[in-house]
């Protein structure tokens, strides 16, 4: 085990080592919170990418092939068709917005009137993504170290904490390209093949499970479709999905990086879900779905091989909470804290300067500090992650889809949509339970219906309002002038 150790340890000494070098790199709030806005398609498809795959499209993914078999992909395939949804048909007009925040977005198209109440809806959501993926880490290094779940929680968050806080979106960049490559050569490259051949082959695979498991539907119908709701719709309109898209250097990189990204996640779900129906094949027994990735490395792999995979479980679920904690520490200071203060006008953007850094840094150290508090009190990441997902589909889908989509949409029926949607979704977890499917389903009816029916009722925005909007959707519109003689980076 001390080739594995030395390859985690390695492997962690350099994310600090990039936080540090980004922390050079950021030198205005462009810089710290959207990489300058410069990013070309090499960095920009692999950070995306490390985004989207953490730690529940890794374990989990692994976990649900060995729970249903390949239909166990649709949890992972259902982000990469979001992501590839959101790239082709989105994400040019979302990076020519030269926004920070899905909020601003909504002010924009508004008129400045719905920042603080998505930004809230947005923060929660934000906050428990981080959380979720903080609290795998007890998994990971609970298989490398024996460690205590708080210590290894403590270790993990405080890694991530420190080269987010440091260089910001720069740091976490870098090393989210770190983390694309590790995952692709760990999981993709090694353990994929390793377990498919310690289980003799896929004849072998179909011969001891039953055939249900290489059906593709097997998880079901309506598995799926709730899949589709919270994980395709959820990567259209996630804070933490558009502040990588608003880091893009062309409308060009934003849509076709993005769908290089997305082909992966699709790649990466079936990779997962065929491992765990191999670990099924060779632990038939385990206690947990979810054990089946851990087993599968600790006894199967060899020596070095199975450190750098068990660092691209780590690799992944880093990137997720690094992502998150950033997206979670922007919406708190830009769109709540600095509102309730009236230090930001609805719906501008600024230039950047050594005290906003300094102060975006601080909310990174604070919401930091939250987090790992937060994941070391909750235990359930399934249901935290439910949760998260619940409330940004059923508060913001509407009206931030509606906004990009229908002219007619106003700042009312935006505002009724979100606290709607949202009151909707928490009242029917508590009914019916925070698993179930119904809360999605009805609390997404029931900002719908309100949006619509509030939209038709009210005065239509303003037409300069609207006419603002356009240009900025066209990329004519004002913006920060330290960004505009910033070059994109090719590679």
């Amino acid at each position: 085990m001390a080739v594995d150790y030395t390859v985690i340890v390695v492997y962690l000494a350099g994310m600090l080592a990039m936080g540090w070098w980004g922390m050079r790199r950021a030198k205005s709030k462009s810089d710290f919170l959207v990489a300058g806005r410069r990013l070309g398609p090499t960095m920009y498809s692999g950070t995306m990418a490390a985004i989207v795959l953490g730690g529940a499209s890794t374990i989990g993914g692994v976990g649900l092939g060995y729970q249903y078999g390949l239909s166990g992909a649709w949890m992972v395939f259902t982000i990469g068709l979001g992501l590839l949804a959101l790239s082709l048909f989105f994400s040019a007009r979302i990076a020519r917005l030269k926004v920070y925040t899905v909020s601003e977005m909504l002010d924009l198209r508004y008129g400045g009137r719905a920042g603080v109440i998505s930004g809230l809806v947005m923060w929660a959501y934000t906050l428990m993504l981080a959380v979720t993926s903080t609290i795998a880490y007890a998994t990971i290094f609970d298989v490398l170290f024996d460690m205590n779940r708080t210590v290894a929680i403590v270790l993990g968050g405080s890694i991530v904490v420190a080269y987010s806080t440091l260089g910001g979106m720069w740091s976490i960049t870098l090393t989210d390209m770190v983390q694309f490559v590790v995952k692709t050569i760990g999981v993709l490259l090694l353990l994929l093949p390793i377990a498919v051949v310690k289980a003799g082959g896929f004849s072998e695979m179909k011969a001891q499970l039953p055939t249900g498991y290489f059906d593709p539907l097997g998880i079901g119908g309506e598995t799926i479709f709730t899949y589709v709701l919270i994980y395709t719709f959820g990567m259209l309109i996630g804070q933490d999905i558009w502040q990588r898209v608003f880091t893009a250097g062309s409308d060009r990189t934003a849509k076709w990086g993005g769908t290089v990204a997305g082909t992966y996640c699709l790649v990466y779900a079936l990779a997962g879900a065929v491992i765990g129906t191999a670990a099924k094949v060779l632990y038939p027994k385990l206690a947990s779905p979810d054990d089946a990735f851990a087993t599968i490395v600790k006894d199967e792999l060899p020596v070095g091989v199975r450190g750098l995979v068990l660092a691209a479980a780590l690799a992944a679920v880093m990137s997720t909470s690094s992502g998150a904690l950033i997206a979670c520490a922007t919406v708190a200071n830009n769109d709540i804290w600095s509102r309730l203060r009236g230090a930001v006008r609805p719906g501008a953007t600024q230039g950047g300067d050594h005290d906003e850094v300094k102060g975006n840094r601080l909310f990174i150290l604070v919401m930091g500090i939250a987090v790992i508090c937060t994941a070391i009190a909750l235990n359930n990441v399934v249901e935290a992650l439910t949760v998260a997902y619940n409330l940004l589909v059923g508060g913001l889908l509407v009206p931030i889809l509606g906004g990009l989509l229908w002219k007619r949409g106003t700042a009312q029926g935006a505002l009724a949509a979100v606290v709607v949607g949202g009151l909707a979704v928490v009242g029917l977890m508590a009914t019916y339970g925070i698993l179930a499917n119904e809360p999605v389903y009805y609390g997404l009816l029931a900002s719908l219906a309100v949006y619509v029916i509030v939209s038709l009722a009210t005065p239509a925005t303003d037409a300069a309002v609207l006419a603002a909007w356009r240009e900025r959707l066209a990329g004519r519109g004002s913006e920060p002038a330290a960004e505009l003689k910033e070059e994109s980076v090719t590679r």
